[in-house]
């Protein structure tokens, strides 16, 4: 096995050398990557490598960004007051950096405004054009018709 770590000389080991020296230097011997030819070991201290790893994942963890899903709701006839109300909350999310489900309610017959509420989605996904790209365009799903936007890239 190849042997690495701090007061070591670094190069080609038996196993049965390998754990001597970890044992004269009072340390553990510990596989780093296994799928290496010939394999390859450090002699440190175990409890302080888990220590390490667990540290760089938690970094990594943090580093990494949770999509937030924020929901505006129309109906098939929502007026214009309403509608600017909406878009200015839509205006907002997007520029927090949260994606967008915009979706029209259809209640009891009105279900035959479909085309209204698709006409509304599709306004309100241009007008949100500077602000957000269009992941998912209105699609019909049981009552309700529903449309995705992302933020822009900034």
């Amino acid at each position: 096995m190849r042997l690495v770590g701090d007061n070591v000389e670094i190069g080609v080991y038996p196993i049965a050398e390998a754990k001597k020296l970890a044992d004269d230097l009072e340390l553990d011997l510990v596989e780093i990557s296994p799928k290496a030819s010939p394999p390859v070991c450090k002699i440190i201290d175990y409890k302080k490598f888990v220590y390490e790893q667990k540290k760089r994942e938690k970094a990594l963890k943090s580093k990494t960004t949770k999509v937030i899903i924020k929901e505006i709701r129309f109906g098939p006839q929502t007026d214009d007051h309403d509608y600017e109300f909406k878009k200015k909350h839509a205006i907002k999310f997007l520029s927090d950096g949260a994606k967008l489900k915009a979706f029209v309610f259809f209640k009891g017959r009105s279900i035959v405004y479909k085309d209204q509420g698709e006409i509304l989605l599709l306004r309100l996904a241009q007008e949100l054009e500077e602000y957000g790209k269009v992941e998912q365009m209105p699609r019909l799903e049981g009552k309700r018709m529903t449309m995705f936007i992302a933020p822009k890239k900034k």
